[in-house]
């Protein structure tokens, strides 16, 4: 059931976000679906965190709400087996399972979000490289669909394009015209050598005429800003504490709270799971998976609500962490110990 839970939590995660992200990038980027694909499934480990409480509980209210149904609760508590002792080896489970969600978010998430990283930024660069071929162009467009850039390149040869023109029309004003003999991507930027830029007018005047040797242009999306969106989880604990340190990034600091508080997620999901699965005799359905889509849809609207505030400054980064954990942990405490005294 636990597998079964992480599966489908995970494709649901997938096949929504995911996609949505994978879809953007091929038709807004120009990158390729395969490239995509790799970039997607590399970010796999960071959903595994999320998915991995979701599927402990589940496992949790689906294997306890079968066993009241099927009156075994009930045989084991007059039996004299208490409530504490049937939920020990959950609570076991659930600790292994948030040690293994830390260690996954830790050793393995920062590894694989770099590479995905790295391979977005190759295939952002090197996108529009088509080795050998000649007299190809390509072009960006804006957001309402306007023409941003038009690209033309004579020949590309080992990497390296020659006799390049580019219509930038990314300004309302001005248009500018940049034509070069030869230049190449790089992850910073286009460096063209020997070439000239034309700066016109949309009447067709020319302000500016630029003569250059050497010269770096940035063209396309802000992959610095793109880059700075996966920088908490390219980085473990006590990698991000010294970034936070070093660069003056206070705003990470709920980022680096989160890097234990989700993890102890699965402790919090059994605490309140236990007992709103174990039902009276008089209840003849299965309640399960109803209760875990109701806990997980209250925690992670705790969470979104929490972390918004940290972000804006109305609560301690530490206090957005943990806040849906501290809510959760009161009301799975207060109907545990209802649960211990009442008899199923």
């Amino acid at each position: 059931m636990f597998i079964m839970g992480v599966l489908v939590f995970t494709s649901i995660i997938f096949a929504s976000d995911t996609f949505i992200t994978l879809f953007k990038q091929i038709a807004k980027y120009g990158i390729s679906f395969r490239l995509a694909f790799i970039i997607i499934i590399l970010r796999l480990p960071s959903i595994f965190v999320m998915t991995i409480p979701m599927g402990v509980l589940l496992a949790t209210v689906m294997t306890l709400n079968g066993l009241s149904l099927s009156s075994e609760i009930t045989v084991m508590r007059s039996c004299g087996i208490s409530i504490n002792r049937i939920a020990k080896p959950i609570f076991l489970f659930a600790i292994v399972m948030s040690l293994m969600s830390f260690f996954v978010n830790e050793a393995i998430v920062p590894i694989m979000t770099k590479q995905s990283t790295d391979l977005a930024l190759y295939a952002f660069t090197q996108k529009h490289i088509p080795e050998g071929k000649q007299n190809f162009t390509f072009k960006e467009v804006k957001n309402n669909g306007g023409l941003k850039r038009l690209f033309y390149v004579g020949e590309c040869e080992d990497k390296v394009l020659h006799n390049i023109t580019v219509l930038d029309a990314s300004k309302d004003d001005t248009i500018q015209i940049l034509q070069a003999r030869q230049g190449n991507t790089t992850e910073d930027g286009w460096n063209f050598q020997k070439g000239v830029i034309y700066t016109i007018t949309d009447s067709g005047k020319t302000l500016v005429t630029t003569l250059f040797n050497d010269k770096s242009v940035y063209f396309g999306m802000d992959l610095s800003r793109e880059m700075d969106k996966n920088i908490a989880n390219e980085h473990n604990f006590i990698q991000l504490m010294q970034y936070i340190l070093k660069e003056n990034k206070p705003e990470l600091k709920i980022d680096l709270y989160d890097k234990i508080a989700l993890p102890i997620t699965t402790i919090v999901f059994v605490l309140i799971g236990v007992p709103l699965a174990i039902t009276p005799p008089r209840v003849r359905y299965n309640r399960g998976f109803l209760f875990s889509i109701l806990i997980i849809f209250a925690y992670y609207l705790i969470r979104a609500l929490s972390l918004s505030m940290g972000e804006v400054g109305s609560l301690f980064p530490a206090l957005a962490a943990f806040m849906p954990n501290i809510l959760l942990t009161g009301i799975g405490i207060w109907l545990y110990y209802r649960k211990v005294y009442t008899i199923c």
